[in-house]
């Protein structure tokens, strides 16, 4: 998660249950069976038929050097504010949906209170929640050509400010699908949350690859049998795809 925020979902209904049959309907992929009606095996080389995604710290990005200066300027140290913020008994019910982003600034600034004044700790707890973001064009970019391929599911620890927040960053249309830890009240890394995800994109768990900035993250998805990638550059991500990552040498087309 980031700042403030990510969560509910960027996609209609109709969409965020395609799988893999509605994906290669929707991309124009044909669908190849075994007898016995099962799927056939996935190009040689590839180790996953669906990619799940985190969206903080992978896609989008904070700036948060303005609450870096407050901080400073306060004469608290770096990372304060977000040391009280996301402390489990903090951020996990807003990142469940059992609370408003307003109610978690205000636990915010009662954590802050006792080192600051409540007119400094407010302004605080607001430049984290209201910290700016952008999207890395990069990434964006290697996950659209992946999508071309097989099924991409957003699966982020998020608000229920998501569906905004992914407006703003013109990514309504990235993934197929989008699991909110907010919307499904299951947050990363429980489990079922990963099972959702999976679900949702109509593949089974070994057949996934999982992508995702915090350790605990990875492990529990390897643990599920996912082929998993610790992301911490694009770089990480493009080795991953592999071949999906590739843009078509054709002028306009992506592949």
């Amino acid at each position: 998660m980031g700042p403030a925020t990510s969560a509910a979902d960027g996609v209609s209904p109709a969409a965020d249950h395609v799988g893999i049959e509605g994906h290669r309907r929707r991309t124009g992929m044909t669908t190849h069976h075994t007898p016995g009606n099962a799927p056939a095996a996935a190009p040689p080389g590839r180790a996953f038929d669906a990619v799940l995604c985190d969206l903080d710290n992978v896609v989008r990005f904070y700036d948060t050097a303005p609450l870096t200066a407050l901080e400073r300027a306060a004469g608290l140290p770096e990372g304060t504010t977000t040391d009280i913020a996301y402390a489990p008994e903090v951020d996990l019910p807003l990142l469940l949906g059992r609370i408003t982003p307003d109610a978690w600034v205000a636990s915010i600034v009662a954590g802050l209170a006792k080192r600051v004044g409540p007119e400094q700790a407010r302004e605080l707890g607001r430049a984290l929640a209201d910290a700016p973001f952008r999207a890395d064009e990069e990434v964006v970019a290697l996950l659209r050509r992946a999508r071309a391929h097989v099924p991409l599911v957003l699966i982020t620890n998020a608000t229920l400010q998501l569906d905004s927040d992914l407006a703003l960053l013109g990514l309504t249309d990235l993934a197929d699908a989008v699991v909110s830890s907010a919307v499904e009240q299951v947050a990363k890394p429980d489990p079922a949350i990963y099972r959702i995800a999976a679900e949702r994109a109509g593949v089974p768990m070994e057949r996934c690859l999982f992508v995702d900035d915090r350790q605990e993250n990875v492990d529990a998805a390897a643990a599920l049998g996912m082929t998993t990638v610790l992301y911490r550059e694009p770089a990480d991500l493009r080795r991953a795809l592999g071949p999906c990552a590739k843009q078509d040498p054709r002028p306009g087309r992506e592949r």
